[in-house]
């Protein structure tokens, strides 16, 4: 194996545990019945602030996913 496949891997480990971790702290978009009952805190502070930073997470998401299939596919032709 050459230098240039551990490289690879390596990027593919770091982008698979951040496609993880982001995909687990994004919002669901959907409060169901927990949202009703408790209120949710309807601000329209919080809401402009959930979608900025929501926005922000799905767009370094979506980042990190064409990443991950670029290096992966490098790798497949490299290896």
């Amino acid at each position: 194996m050459t230098t240039i496949t551990y490289i690879f891997g390596a990027i593919l480990i770091v982008c698979a545990l951040f496609l993880i971790v982001s995909v687990l702290v994004q919002n669901s978009g959907k409060t169901g019945l927990s949202g009703a009952i408790a209120g949710g805190g309807n601000t329209f502070l919080n809401k402009n602030k959930s979608k900025s930073s929501g926005k922000k997470l799905t767009r370094l998401t979506v980042i990190a996913s064409i990443v991950f299939v670029v290096v992966a596919l490098a790798t497949y032709l490299v290896g």
